[in-house]
């Protein structure tokens, strides 16, 4: 495949990807700031996740002061910003326009149906009517685009480049998600909430786990009272919680088996040892050293994972 085929395939995704999970991220930031709390803990949401974004610099420049109806539009409709979520969707479909002979009629179609309805509804103001409902139909849209991906396309290269592109922005952004919640609380996390934690009970630790869709995968396994370790644990270390740490990496790591050349076997060697630590990892560790530690150097493995990606198979760029 060409590389530049398979660069356009691969962002396609990534973009996708990204507007949903850019969405979860400002959906439990939303939810949390519904509840009961200081003024202070709902700014340090806020600002966690600018700052987890990377956004911070970016969002000063053009709005100052922090304010919640300023970051969500700045991350949901800003052109301006990259990491908006009608700038991922409109990426998303302008990759997989340069690539439309590849793609099936309907992968194509969902993709364009999403980009011309996302663009409707930021001018029709529905976004601001109805936060929570706006952030579900990104999710939807995005549903859908994987499954008709998987559901219409021939399981060849292809495929597994546009995959890889999904999985290796879920673990990015799942990593940035579960440091945004635990940033929260405005110091690193090293185990059992303490009393002056409470503020952050039940009702936040479930939207957390509403955000990936795992708030009945935890009752499923875990059958207790929600408790911040074993949040972080789910979302980690269980390599059969979709949108987990370790789920993601074995998926990275069986996507680029497929599409292996004879110049992969280092990244693929990279992929592999990130996805050992993961397996056989212990939460305790983890925690003992902090959360926001661990987050930090995975994300960082992540984006230099991502970096030898493009060198090996796509346009090159430097690592």
């Amino acid at each position: 495949m060409l590389s530049r085929t398979a660069d356009h395939l691969f962002w396609m995704n990534r973009y996708t990807e990204r507007a949903e999970n850019t969405a979860r991220l400002l959906d439990v930031n939303y939810q949390t700031s519904l509840l009961p709390q200081s003024e202070g803990v709902a700014l340090a949401g806020w600002q966690g996740l600018l700052s987890i974004s990377e956004l911070m610099s970016s969002y000063r420049e053009k709005h100052g002061d922090i304010r919640a109806e300023k970051v969500m539009a700045f991350m949901v409709k800003d052109e301006s910003n990259p990491s908006s979520i009608l700038s991922c969707l409109t990426a998303a479909r302008e990759n997989a326009r340069a690539v439309r002979g590849t793609l099936t009629t309907e992968v194509w179609e969902t993709l364009n149906q999403t980009w011309l309805e996302v663009k409707r509804k930021v001018k029709d103001g529905e976004f601001e009517e109805d936060p929570a409902q706006f952030f579900e139909w990104v999710k939807f849209r995005s549903h859908l685009s994987r499954g008709v991906t998987v559901g219409t396309m021939l399981m060849d290269e292809a495929l597994h480049f546009m995959r890889l592109g999904t999985f290796l922005e879920r673990a990015d952004n799942t990593a940035r998600l579960v440091d945004v919640k635990f940033h929260a609380v405005q110091s690193d996390f090293y185990g059992t909430a303490n009393e002056k934690d409470q503020e952050y009970d039940f009702y936040h630790w479930s939207a957390i786990l509403r955000s990936v869709s795992g708030f009945e995968v935890y009752r499923k396994v875990y059958r207790d009272v929600i408790k911040p370790e074993r949040v972080a644990e789910l979302l980690i270390l269980r390599a059969d919680m979709p949108r987990s740490l370790h789920a993601s990496l074995n998926e990275v790591v069986s996507n680029l088996k497929m599409v292996a050349n004879d110049q992969s076997s280092e990244t693929q060697r990279r992929a592999g040892k990130l996805r050992s630590e993961l397996e056989y990892g212990c939460i305790d560790e983890i925690l003992a050293t902090g959360l926001h530690a661990y987050l930090t150097q995975f994300l960082d493995r992540v984006n230099d994972l991502g970096a030898h990606i493009s060198q090996d198979f796509l346009i090159p760029t430097p690592v």
